[in-house]
């Protein structure tokens, strides 16, 4: 039994406030109004009153709360970030009305719209980095997106490849494919340097399409990484089991695929992909107000607020040096990948079946017999032509007595 309910019980037996007061531990003013209550209200004095304030000054109009829970549902039917920062940003700038941070995110809980989630890393524990300048490294990776069948059944996989510059987190190049290769690789990469310039460098993981160095047999430089040397471009590689050190391209993706979902009518071709990517992307990039930069700019803003990078000229502590065994095939040749495509080096039929050593600095080559270490051909190889020819005139080759 509640203490209000014995003491109005008791006074109204009869007992007085003072003695009622001495015997609960209470004073005898809070009993005083507490026997008004009771004649004014009845038993609903037994209950305890709330004490929030009748008004509320400082609270925020229910014009803005109703703004602000709208943001957030039309932000998220779009497939766009609709977090407090962000929905404060559009109403700083396109509603004239500024509110907290903390506020936004108090009346979204009010009214059921976030989701308590378990306690995260906090962001003071990791190690941020970002370019000084536009152009000054290019990220990039590729990711899976299905496509849609009329009758709503899933289609055929695809993959869209993203170059993104680091500094601004400006999407430099997005386009779907049925599959990322090698030559598609350097073909976006030159797409997207005629339109705005060559990096400093970039930053991809180890996939086979990016780099060959990781893999099992020692080979050419693939066709991205022979275009990035040619041009003096430093090609950075994230180590293997790091994805977070290209987490910028990789958050790009997270996000345009959470976009690309949300769309009511799904692609069922690649054309029709590509062409709500190129919709993503411009809204991604020029009108979308992005977290992690300055004053929540957007993409656009920040890449064309500055002076670009340019590939450095310095190349000479950058040779790609090699040894490969190899036996000459019955047609007098040896093959050699380089720049993504296996070059065919003329020996002669003479040395067919000749095991030899292939010592390779660029494009510079000597060949050599494994077991005698004779020099049977020295040569610059020609990137213009799969087959490396002799030079020499047709028929046997006499050798060396």
């Amino acid at each position: 039994m509640s203490t209000r309910r014995l003491v109005i019980t008791a006074v109204l037996a009869g007992a007085s406030q003072a003695e009622t007061a001495r015997t609960y531990g209470v004073s005898q003013g809070w009993i005083s109004r507490l026997m008004t209550r009771y004649h004014a209200e009845g038993e609903a004095a037994f209950e305890p009153r709330s004490r929030a304030p009748k008004t509320r000054p400082a609270a925020t109009p229910a014009a803005t709360v109703e703004l602000v829970l709208a943001l957030r549902k039309q932000l998220s039917e779009t497939g766009l970030d609709a977090g407090a920062d962000t929905i404060a940003w559009h109403l700083h700038h396109h509603h004239n009305t500024t509110v907290s941070r903390a506020t936004i995110n108090r009346i979204l809980t009010r009214a059921g719209q976030v989701t308590p989630e378990p306690a995260k890393r906090p962001k003071s524990s990791y190690l941020r980095f970002e370019a000084e300048q536009p152009n000054e490294t290019w990220q990039s990776d590729f990711t899976h997106y299905r496509l849609t069948r009329p009758d709503h059944r899933p289609g055929p996989d695809t993959e869209i490849i993203t170059w993104l510059d680091d500094h601004s987190r400006y999407a430099l190049h997005v386009s779907a494919h049925p599959r990322i290769t090698a030559p598609i690789v350097l073909a976006t990469f030159k797409k997207a340097a005629d339109q705005h310039g060559h990096p400093a460098s970039t930053l991809t993981d180890n996939g086979m399409v990016y780099t060959v160095r990781y893999a099992s047999r020692r080979g050419g430089r693939t066709a991205l990484e022979t275009e990035l040397r040619r041009l003096g471009i430093v090609q950075k590689n994230s180590r293997p089991n790091h994805p977070t050190t290209c987490g910028k391209v990789e958050r790009f993706q997270q996000t345009m695929k959470k976009w690309l979902r949300a769309q009511p009518q799904q692609p069922a071709t690649i054309t029709q992909l590509q062409a709500l990517i190129d919709a993503f992307t411009d809204e991604y990039n020029h009108r979308r107000p992005h977290r992690s930069l300055p004053h929540r700019a957007t993409p656009a803003t920040t890449y064309h607020a500055r002076p670009k990078a340019v590939p450095g000229t310095d190349r000479s502590s950058d040779t790609h040096d090699r040894v490969r065994h190899d036996t000459i095939s019955k047609t007098g040749t040896v093959t050699l990948r380089v720049a993504g495509r296996l070059r065919h080096l003329g020996i002669g039929r003479t040395y067919a079946g000749t095991y030899v050593l292939l010592l390779v600095q660029d494009l510079n080559v000597r060949v050599i017999n494994a077991a005698t270490g004779e020099l049977l051909r020295e040569l610059t190889i020609d990137p213009r032509r799969d087959y490396q020819p002799t030079g020499r005139p047709p028929g046997p080759t006499p050798k060396a007595k």
